[in-house]
């Protein structure tokens, strides 16, 4: 996963860390984890995180910028 690309999403939907990780249902450390890469995103969660900003996976693993 592009840990820079689920910061960048957040901040341009004008969102912090503890607002996104609410939505998803999680505690705010383990969002900001995965945002610096010292967690690693499972794919349930990438799945969320997708479909929220409307983007897709590949989007968000760097594969594509679309």
């Amino acid at each position: 996963m592009s840990y820079k690309r689920i910061r960048d999403l957040r901040e341009d939907a004008d969102l912090s860390q503890r607002q996104i990780a609410e939505i998803l249902h999680m505690h705010k450390t383990t969002y900001a984890r995965y945002e610096t890469g010292e967690r690693e995103i499972p794919l349930n969660i990438a799945i969320l995180i997708a479909r929220f900003h409307k983007v897709s996976l590949d989007y968000l693993a760097g594969l594509t910028d679309k």
